[in-house]
Parts: structure tokens; sequence; C-alpha cells
């Protein structure tokens, strides 16, 4: 009975997988599975962010759902759990041109992630849709705001190499802190490249749950009549495109200048920067329409079909959920401080919720500073001022991934 049951599951090499592989690892499949549908369904009643969590869980669970046994790539003698999807281990370029042969998405893997373009091409659109009026006009006050909501980036750091991680593996553990997917995929990539694939999804499941965990944290370290401060008294000086034309152009030079490993992603968001101020109009359709949103919805959906049951259940992968966790939370932590000191400086003036859009996650921060203002404050509209440090903390985390890229491997701790 039990051959003629084995013999029936080989007709469905997906459920015959479950007799051949370790318990563990076939719990894992049901629940990223299971875990798939549910952030598809929290992206389509958008408590997460849809663009990312519609494709990313529908990657995770139809890729474990997909997985059978299949030849090893690197010795085809041996069998081993796989998917039609790709194959993201791979190195030698004899094995990566018989993958994009085999895997359907290997091709979009191997020409867009492995080199981190699909960062650099989600930085052009986000370039276009960036207003930089407030951080122009007011540079001082967005900085002070960014450079306090890096603490996730600089103490988490510390944190994970206490916790096993070697030097540029905690670095690049650290940017998630920063809340700037594209930057956590550059610099992972760049330093830490074996742990890519568990880096690159706990960021991005993390960041998504931003909009939904830190208006909590923000309603019980900020009191209601001070997070409805409407900066009635603060007006924006209007900035004229030629202005910020020749900001981008002078402020992406000298950043490639001092920080050349970071040059990628400081020209591709001022490229989209100008193209927004010179109004090239067909540039701008292109790239917020096609390459912005193109490329979130390859990479959410790349991201998910890398989340197989052999990634989840490495011992690596709750050490980086806890390490994302406490990253954003103390960069959240850092930019209301900061806004408490802008708040404070300002005569009690300024709404100390723009801290929190310091956390580069844009626009999200930013419209979780206003939503929280304006719920408090129907009268606060803040979301322009919380442009200037969300649009700062794309720049500070950029200056500290270029940081750690250029200085751990030098000093080999």
């Amino acid at each position: 009975m039990e051959t003629l049951f084995l013999d029936f599951l080989s007709i469905f090499p997906g459920l015959e997988l479950f007799t051949q592989i370790d318990p563990i690892m076939g719990w894992a499949r049901v629940f990223l599975i299971l875990l798939g549908f549910l952030l598809c369904y929290l992206g389509y009643k958008e408590i997460l962010e849809p663009l990312l969590m519609i494709p990313m869980g529908i990657g995770m669970s139809m890729v474990n759902a997909g997985m059978l046994m299949m030849p090893d790539p690197t010795n085809p003698h041996i069998m081993k759990p796989g998917s039609m999807f790709l194959n993201s281990m791979l190195s030698k370029p004899d094995e990566i041109m018989n993958a994009i042969q085999v895997f359907f998405l290997q091709p979009i893997y191997t020409l867009m992630f492995s080199n981190g373009l699909i960062a650099c091409l989600v930085f052009i659109g986000i370039g276009v849709i960036t207003e930089l009026d407030i951080l122009i006009s007011n540079p001082r006050m967005s900085l002070l705001l960014a450079i306090c909501a890096e603490l996730g980036t600089i103490l988490t750091f510390p944190i994970a190499m206490a916790m096993g991680f070697t030097s540029p593996q905690a670095a690049a553990i650290a940017i998630i802190g920063g809340a700037d997917g594209p930057m956590v995929l550059f610099a992972s990539l760049r330093l830490a490249p074996e742990i890519f694939v568990p880096i690159g999804i706990v960021a991005y499941i993390y960041l998504s749950i931003v909009y939904a965990g830190y208006p909590y944290m923000i309603k019980l370290l900020v009191p209601k009549h001070i997070r409805g401060i409407a900066m009635s008294e603060f007006e924006i000086k209007e900035v004229s495109s030629g202005e910020k034309i020749a900001f981008s152009l002078i402020g992406g030079t000298v950043l490639c200048l001092l920080f050349p490993v970071a040059a990628p992603l400081f020209v591709s968001f001022f490229l989209g920067v100008i193209i927004r101020e010179a109004k090239v109009s067909r540039f701008m359709q292109v790239t917020e329409d096609v390459i912005l949103y193109g490329s979130t919805l390859f990479l959410g959906f790349v991201l998910g079909c890398l989340l197989s049951a052999d990634v989840f259940t490495d011992p690596k992968m709750f050490k980086l959920i806890i390490l994302g966790f406490i990253a954003l939370f103390l960069s959240g932590i850092g930019g209301l401080i900061g806004g408490y000191i802008a708040y404070f400086i300002s005569g009690k003036k300024l709404n100390p919720l723009l801290g929190i859009a310091g956390v580069s996650c844009v626009p999200t921060t930013a419209k979780v500073a206003h939503k929280c203002a304006n719920e408090a404050n129907p009268e606060a509209f803040i979301i322009l001022h919380a442009m200037g440090p969300n649009i700062a903390g794309v720049i500070t985390t950029a200056i500290i991934t270029a940081v750690y890229v250029t200085l751990i491997p030098k000093c080999g701790f």
C-alpha cells in the first residue's frame, strides 16, 4: 500500500518532495506558502504596501509550491531541492549561462540583481517623483533630522557583530536601519553577497511593515497636542527649477567625488531629479510609469521567488529578522529624538514628527508623519515639510553605505 502511495505521489513531484526532504523544511514550505497568501491579502487590503507585497507574496507562495528534486548545477550526480524559477547561488560563468537557458527568472536576476542595476533603476524613478524644495530651502533642519534617523544604521553594526556576523555582513545588515530598500540591496551585494537574499527579503518585508508600525511608536512617544503642531509659521521657500538642477549637478558630482563606491546610486537619483526639473515629459513618463513601477514589480516578485524553504530554514534567518527589527526601531527612535531637538530649537514651533520622515523610506515615512499629525489636528498639513528630511535621509544613508563599503574591507576586522 505504501509503495502504491509513493508511486501515486511520483506523478506530482511537488507533493513527492515532502517525502524526500527533512520534515522541518517541509513545514517551512507550507508556512511560506501560507505567508505568501497573507502578504497578498495584506497588500490587497492596503494594510501593507501593495506594490511590493502582492508580487512578493505570489512569488513566495508559488516558488515553494513549485519545488522539486533537481540535479545540483555544480555536481549533476547529486539531486537536491530546487525550482524552475532561478538559482541565486551560481557564480561560475558557465553555470550561469546554463542556468539562463533553464530558469525563467535567471536572466533578470543575473543582469539586474547580482550587479545592483535594479537598485539604480528604482533610484531613477524615486528621483523623478522627488521634490527638493524643502531640502534646498532649509537644509540644516533636514540634515539634522536625517542624521539622527541614522541611529539604527550605526548601532546595529556592533549588535550584529556581537551576534556572530562578520564585519561586512554586520555593515550590510545595519543599512536596513536606513529603511531604503535599494540601498540595502546595493550594500549587501557589495559587502555580503552570500546573505544578499535573506537580507533583501527581511528588509523589504519590514519596510512594508513600517507604514503600519511607526504610527504606534509615534503615538506612544509624542503627545497628541505636540503631534498636531500645524507649522503654519514655516513657509516653504519657492525654489526654481534651475536652482534644483544646479543643486543636483553640483551635489551629485561632489558626492560621487567623495564616495565613488556609491556613485551609481547618486547618479541614478540625481538623474531622475534633473529629468523632473528639466520637464522632459517623455523621459518623465517612461521613468515613472515604466522604469519605477516595472522595477518595483520585478523587485517584489524576484525577492519572493528567492525565499524558498532552504533559505528560510538557514539559522542566520532568525537573527536577521531580529536585527532588521532592531535597526528600524532604533532609526525611528533616533528620528523622533532629532525631531524633539528641532522642536525645542525652534521654540516649540516645529512638529517633531518630521524626525520620523528622516528614516528614508521615500515617501512612506513622510506620509506616516503627515498622517499622524493630521489625525491629531486636521489643520496640520506637514507632508511638504516632511519631504525635506525624507530626501536628506536618502543622501545620509547613501553616505553611510559608501563609508561602510569603503572602510570595512580595508579595516579587515
